[in-house]
């Protein structure tokens, strides 16, 4: 196996941010206070496309919201939310760009600062085994404490947590032949620049201008 394809997730295989629908999907429903859990969340997201987001507080956040309920609970809502706001979101374009890397051999992983409870079963859906996300702790009983562990895959904590996946594989980024990240956003430019193959996917502003500066290719997905 001598090539890598890393796909961020939101805006960039999804045509939405999972972490903010997720939030929004806990207002809707009543799990949380409608009114102060919408302006926190939209707070954070304006930090996020702006590159100003603090990954530990937003993550404390999320974490501590999620440590609220068990995990069987958490699990019949995402259930919910799967069906209600992520699958009719689906693209073919984008499940076909994941299938043809998958079908030529590719290691493929998706690479997202949105938390393991919510892209699982996302990531699950585009078949991509492999999943680099922000870790929550969990209790012997699988339910979340509201804790996180390791270093927030944001920014440059993507190319951290890559290498240690890679390491813990007995791999390294540099031994592969090729190696492929596809990503929306400015934030992502660490990880950008530390593969062969950066691909700007529906790009932001920012990102649109860093990589007509450079030359990377820019692919848009979602133009019908």
């Amino acid at each position: 196996m001598t090539k890598l394809t890393l796909f961020d997730l939101d805006h960039t295989l999804l045509p939405l941010d999972s972490d903010y629908e997720w939030g929004q999907f806990m207002s809707r429903i009543g799990a949380v206070d409608p009114v102060e859990f919408k302006r926190r969340n939209a707070e954070f997201y304006e930090q996020y496309q702006a590159g100003t987001l603090d990954p530990v507080a937003y993550l404390e956040f999320a974490f501590g919201t999620l440590a609220q309920f068990p995990r069987a609970q958490l699990d019949a809502w995402h259930r919910q939310f799967m069906d209600e706001v992520i699958r009719p979101a689906l693209k073919p374009s984008a499940l076909d760009l994941v299938r043809r890397h998958r079908d030529a051999g590719d290691l493929v992983a998706i690479v997202t600062a949105t938390n393991r409870f919510v892209t699982a079963p996302i990531a699950a859906e585009f078949g991509v085994e492999h999943l680099i996300a922000a870790e929550p702790e969990v209790d012997d009983a699988g339910n979340i404490t509201g804790a996180f562990r390791g270093t927030p895959p944001y920014g440059a904590g993507k190319v951290v947590n890559l290498n240690k996946w890679l390491a813990a594989r007995g791999q390294s980024l540099d031994g592969f032949d090729r190696s492929t990240f596809y990503s929306d956003s400015q934030n992502d430019i660490p990880l950008l620049q530390a593969v062969t193959h950066p691909v700007a996917t529906n790009p932001n502003a920012l990102l649109d201008a860093h990589a007509k500066a450079r030359g990377w290719p820019i692919l848009n997905l979602f133009n019908d």
